[in-house]
């Protein structure tokens, strides 16, 4: 058992890949006490999102999507689910956010990024369910707890999952080919301060380039190791959040260009997509 979230009046329901992986069938239990059946639309398990639709309902309240980008540590924050599967209303738990960024691997194997990470109180069977903020508007998905630690949960932020429901939405394409860019990247608050001095790096934003996978569409175009991206397809790139948010959005065989500073002198490349297979369709 899992949790989601309506975000459609229609029945579209947001949860985890988890959540429904190997379900034979799908039953969603309504905050109104009702329960009905649910199809699969699609999920994409490397990044652990699914949609499911309700059957036979019409006209549902829906949560509200906010942004995630704007969040700052310390931020209040509400996590909201079907806690150990417990009857009667969702368990509300209230916390900050600790941290932005940060990437887990799960016990799968499959590693996560684009993590919230907060104290709010996240247990079994809340995967799937909202993490809010002081609005009300959903800024995250409820995934993870940290093994053998208290206070540590995350979530995945919203803004890295909104291309994503729209793939599976749409349901265009290959979701088992998840577009790639092939760079690690760190937040340049994350990098050595030396190493930063010596590539010639005195900006404070944009995605440090920690490695370039050989044959990617980033070697073939000539980003090194040191680069520092400042933009992806004229959406201006701040942290290495941006740049998988951005890179999401498209699919396997577009053309990016990409901006960015090599020894303090800013410089632009195009580059195509990858894929990976490691995703499945619905």
């Amino acid at each position: 058992a899992g949790s989601g979230m309506v975000i459609e009046a229609d029945g579209t329901v947001l949860t985890n890949a988890h959540v429904i992986e190997g379900a034979t069938s799908i039953t969603v239990n309504l905050a109104d006490g009702r329960s009905a059946e649910a199809d699969l639309l699609g999920s994409i398990p490397s990044s652990d999102v699914a949609l499911v639709r309700i059957k036979g309902v019409e006209a549902l309240d829906t949560v509200t999507l906010g942004s995630s980008t704007d969040l700052r540590v310390g931020d209040d924050v509400v996590a909201v689910g079907n806690a150990l599967n417990l009857t009667g209303t969702p368990t509300v738990t209230t916390g900050i956010v600790s941290a932005k960024d940060r990437s887990v691997e799960t016990e799968t194997g499959v590693v996560l990024d684009s993590l919230v990470q907060t104290d709010a109180a996240i247990n079994q069977g809340n995967s799937g369910g909202p993490l809010v903020d002081a609005t009300g508007k959903v800024i995250g998905v409820n995934t993870a707890i940290a093994g053998g630690a208290e206070n540590i949960g995350f979530a995945i932020a919203i803004d890295a999952l909104k291309p994503l429901i729209e793939r599976i939405k749409a349901g265009d394409g290959d979701l088992g080919a998840r577009p790639f860019l092939g760079v690690s990247t760190a937040d340049l608050s994350g990098v050595n301060p030396d190493v930063l001095q010596n590539l010639g790096v005195s900006r404070t934003d944009g995605a440090f380039v920690a490695e370039v996978t050989p044959g990617s569409g980033a070697a073939e175009a000539g980003l090194e190791t040191g680069d520092v991206i400042l933009s992806i397809d004229g959406e201006r790139v701040r942290t290495t959040a941006d740049v998988g948010r951005v890179v999401a959005g498209g699919d396997p065989g577009d053309t990016v260009e990409i901006g960015y500073e090599r020894n303090g002198e800013e410089r632009t490349v195009t580059a195509t997509l990858g894929s990976t297979a490691e995703d499945q369709g619905g």
